[in-house]
C-alpha cells in the first residue's frame, strides 16, 4: 500500500491497527486515551486529568469523536472541526479502515462515530464546525450522517455550517476561541 497523506505515515486515523505492517506502531487510539494522559499526570502533577475535553480537525476530529464516544467517562466535553464522522461510509475511511483493520466491517464500527452512536455510545453533547465551502464536505466528511445519528439518539449536537470557509487552518483559527470557551464552560 502506498504511504501518503491519506494512508500510512500521513494518516493514522486514531485507531489501533491490527493488520501488518501497521499493527506494531499504529496505536494512536491507545496513545491518546491511555499513554498521553498517563504522561501528563506523571509530568504535570497539578493537571486535573479527570476533567478532560478533546477536539480535533478532519481526521483528528474523527479521532476526537471516537475517543469521546468510546470513553465518555474520561472526556467531559468533545468538539470537532470538519470531522470525518462515518469513515466506514466514505472513500478515505474505507481505504484506511480496510488497510489498518482488515476486511471485517464489524471491526471498523469501533472507529466510526456514527456507528458507535448507532450501537449505543453516548456523550452529553457535541459542537461541530464545518466549512460550507469545504472541498471534502460532500464525499468525505458527510456531517449530515452525524446529525441524523445524534437526532435519533437524542444527543444534543450544535452543527455549525460556516459559509465561505473551507478545510483550512484559517477556518480552524477563526472558530478556535469558540471551541475553547465551549470546552471551558463544560470543564469548569
Amino acid at each position: 500500500e502506498q504511504d501518503n497523506w491519506q494512508f500510512g505515515s500521513g494518516a493514522g486515523f486514531y485507531l489501533d491497527a491490527s493488520e501488518k505492517p501497521w499493527a506494531t506502531h499504529y496505536r494512536m487510539y491507545s496513545y491518546v486515551t491511555e499513554e498521553l494522559p498517563a504522561l501528563i499526570a506523571e509530568h504535570f502533577p497539578g493537571a486535573e486529568t479527570a476533567r478532560s475535553g478533546i477536539f480535533g480537525h478532519s481526521m483528528g476530529g474523527h479521532g476526537a469523536l471516537v475517543c469521546a464516544f468510546r470513553n465518555p467517562q474520561r472526556y467531559k466535553s468533545v468538539s470537532a472541526f470538519a470531522p470525518i464522522v462515518a469513515p466506514s461510509r466514505v472513500p478515505w475511511g474505507e481505504k484506511a479502515l480496510a488497510g489498518y483493520l482488515g476486511p471485517d466491517w464489524a471491526a471498523w464500527r469501533a472507529y466510526d462515530a456514527v456507528a458507535l452512536i448507532e450501537d449505543g455510545a453516548r456523550v452529553p453533547e457535541l459542537l461541530v464546525d464545518q466549512g460550507a465551502a469545504d472541498n471534502f464536505l460532500v464525499e468525505q466528511l458527510r456531517p449530515e450522517l452525524l446529525q441524523h445519528a445524534c437526532a435519533a439518539a437524542g444527543i444534543p449536537l450544535e452543527l455549525r455550517l460556516q459559509p465561505g470557509y473551507d478545510h483550512s487552518y484559517y477556518f480552524i483559527s477563526t472558530f478556535m476561541a469558540d471551541h475553547l470557551r465551549w470546552h471551558a464552560a463544560r470543564l469548569g
